[in-house]
């Protein structure tokens, strides 16, 4: 489910550098003590039952999964990729998650997403999954597309109206050059 706006969890801000929670007094949790990366595009996206494994959370696999329905989503709903006939393709050419806390269903999670990096033919989706209350990470990641031609499968420039709607979700730490 793609909210109408886009927005950051509770507490966030819409642009800048990443965030760092302050940590209740003695309340000892580490997980506290990271920092809050700030996305520029968020969905809500429902866990299923048969996403817990036998331990009872969410298992590692189904992380992947929901980052890249949340990057295909956007890709066609909002970007207007053309994935039965458009002339170049996203391929997937690597993948990355770190686990940061557990989720169960039926909790829903929150998932942002935002461009780490976007170059001529190739783009760096990077998400971080929250649960509901929008604070607390559970993973964060990131997935890299080449876009290529989809007849020889050459790497081809990314269209000019996907390269239009990537550039709105670049986030760059304004301490940093582009």
């Amino acid at each position: 489910m793609t909210d109408s706006v886009p927005r950051p969890p509770p507490g966030a801000a819409r642009t800048g550098a990443d965030i760092r929670r302050a940590a209740p007094r003695g309340s000892g949790d580490p997980l506290w003590n990271i920092v809050l990366p700030v996305y520029a595009h968020w969905e809500t996206v429902p866990t299923r039952w048969k996403d817990n494994d036998v331990y009872g959370h969410m298992n590692n696999a189904v992380h992947y999964s929901l980052m890249d329905t949340v990057i295909n989503t956007w890709l066609i709903r909002t970007a207007g990729l053309d994935i039965h006939e458009g002339e170049a393709i996203g391929l997937c050419v690597e993948s990355h998650c770190v686990y940061r806390s557990s989720i169960s269903f039926p909790e829903p999670v929150r998932a942002g997403l935002r461009i780490g990096r976007l170059g001529r033919s190739s783009v760096r989706y990077e998400l971080g999954l929250f649960r509901e209350d929008g604070r607390t990470l559970v993973a964060e990641g990131h997935f890299v597309h080449v876009f290529v031609d989809r007849e020889t499968r050459r790497p081809t420039e990314i269209p000019a109206p996907l390269r239009t709607a990537m550039e709105k979700l670049v986030i760059t730490d304004p301490g940093t050059p582009a």
